[in-house]
């Protein structure tokens, strides 16, 4: 029950406070401090507000003092209501309801650099796919599930990161390893609601309700194999090439085994997770995007029409070519916007602080709620609407700071991968304008969004691809 009160009432609580800086994010109240040094949540205590800052300013509250449902109504909620499938709308009712509680200020990002890493191929191979897949339709044009086709795209460049090899996700037979990991992965998010609690069900208990748990061992042992898999074949390789006495050179996964700075326990783990955060918050932003752009031809044609200028008919964008290219990266940022794959996320307070008018304790864990903050008609002018040039400067500078949306999060403790989540979004989405132009199919309808562990699609996306004339 304590962990059922930490997790529901962080999606719930939001407040308002001072304005500050006009960057906002929502921090909703959770429960029970003591539970945060168990949890290992990450820090958050840049640039907040300290007592001192406001103290003699503002009436200082508890956390008790603030408003919010109970514990039975979170019940009632989540298992009766299936508020599972709905915790991002669940975060517009509250905050609607309950209102803001402050806006904040965050320190320096940590910047990722991005080298050439074969998704340039990966792009093509996917293009290549949907002229297959498309052929396979009585109208010529149609592909079912785009998430599908992106999901396969997106563990084909992650995993050559990380494992430095191929898996062969984008050809006609999928190897039979690579197939298990996918299957082993949705297992996990179809199981979501039932798993999510597996690891606090007592040993004594998971007898009686085994299914939880037994899913819950199946899916991650699925996916550690595969990454056992391919970490010890890259071993065996390194300790071919030393035996011959050949140079050793490599990405992460060599430097990662010849140093020896980790376990190869904790590199198994690790890459494991890496891999796992990796592609399906890629594939669900790609379809994502794509499904807008057919919403939108007026957009997707001004897109086009900056690619086609900017790199000439056909060129095939690589990562040098980006920083040129201001709506393709505006698409990706308004994508996220509307649809943040991690409709929240949580951080513990390192210091004893005052937001708005509540003291939060040292160790509190808090809920940042970027879907909510995402549609705040302070942060985005007609926050509804989908406008990718929002995100570009009017005088031409690079930069657009908005702390309303942050999928990525920020700071030291922002997503490792995001550079190379944007490059290979920035590159997929500007070879699929080239070449065709993406429309609705008739069999998709208004698509809604539904929270799944991440935010997905409530149902599958199908478009059209027609070929673009040259």
């Amino acid at each position: 029950m304590a962990i059922l009160n930490h997790f529901t009432t962080a999606c719930w609580r939001n407040f308002q406070g001072d304005r500050l800086n006009k960057q906002l994010f929502f921090i909703l109240r959770a429960l029970h401090k003591s539970a945060a040094s168990e949890a290992g949540g990450e820090a958050m205590s840049e640039g907040l507000i300290t007592p001192a800052d406001v103290a003699a300013k503002t009436t200082i509250r508890t956390l008790k003092e603030m408003p919010g449902p109970s514990t039975l109504s979170n019940l009632i909620e989540f298992f009766w209501r299936d508020g599972f499938s709905r915790i991002h709308e669940i975060q517009m009712e509250h905050r609607r309801k309950y209102g803001k509680i402050f806006k904040s200020r965050f320190g320096p990002q940590l910047v990722v650099s991005v080298a050439d890493r074969g998704l340039v191929a990966d792009v093509l191979r996917a293009e290549g796919r949907i002229h297959i897949l498309r052929s396979q339709e009585s109208d010529g044009a149609t592909v079912l599930n785009m998430n599908d086709l992106f999901f396969k795209y997106a563990m084909e460049g992650v995993a050559a990161i990380l494992y430095e090899s191929r898996l062969g996700c984008l050809e006609n037979e999928i190897p039979q390893e690579t197939q298990e990991y996918i299957s082993a992965l949705h297992l996990m998010f179809s199981s979501f609601k039932t798993t999510m609690y597996a690891g606090a069900i007592p040993k004594w208990l998971r007898p009686v309700i085994p299914k939880p748990w037994e899913e819950f061992c199946l899916s991650w042992d699925g996916l550690f194999k595969f990454s056992c898999i391919h970490v010890d074949k890259r071993l065996s390789e390194i300790k071919s090439q030393l035996e011959r006495g050949e140079e050793v050179k490599g990405g992460l996964l060599t430097h990662m085994l010849i140093t020896k700075e980790m376990s190869m326990e904790e590199i198994y783990a690790n890459l494991t997770e890496m891999l796992l955060a990796g592609v399906d918050t890629t594939s669900f932003t790609l379809s994502w995007a794509s499904y807008l752009l057919a919403r939108h031809p007026h957009i997707q044609q001004q897109i086009f029409t900056e690619v086609t200028e900017t790199l000439g008919p056909g060129a095939v964008a690589t990562a040098e070519d980006v920083p040129r290219l201001p709506l393709i990266r505006g698409l990706v940022k308004e994508t996220l916007r509307l649809f943040p794959v991690l409709p929240g996320n949580g951080r513990i307070t390192q210091d004893d602080l005052v937001v708005g008018e509540y003291f939060i304790p040292k160790g509190t864990q808090l809920a940042l709620c970027h879907y909510s903050t995402s549609f705040d008609e302070e942060n985005f002018a007609n926050a509804l609407d989908f406008r990718p040039d929002r995100w570009i400067r009017k005088d031409s500078t690079d930069r657009v700071d908005n702390f309303g949306s942050i999928p990525f999060g920020y700071g030291i403790r922002s997503c490792i991968g995001k550079r190379i989540a944007e490059l290979e979004m920035h590159l997929a989405l500007t070879r699929l304008i080239q070449s065709f132009h993406i429309g609705m199919s008739p069999l998709t309808a208004d698509v809604k969004a539904k929270t799944h562990g991440l935010l997905c699609p409530a149902e599958p996306i199908h478009l059209q691809f027609i070929d673009r004339e040259n």
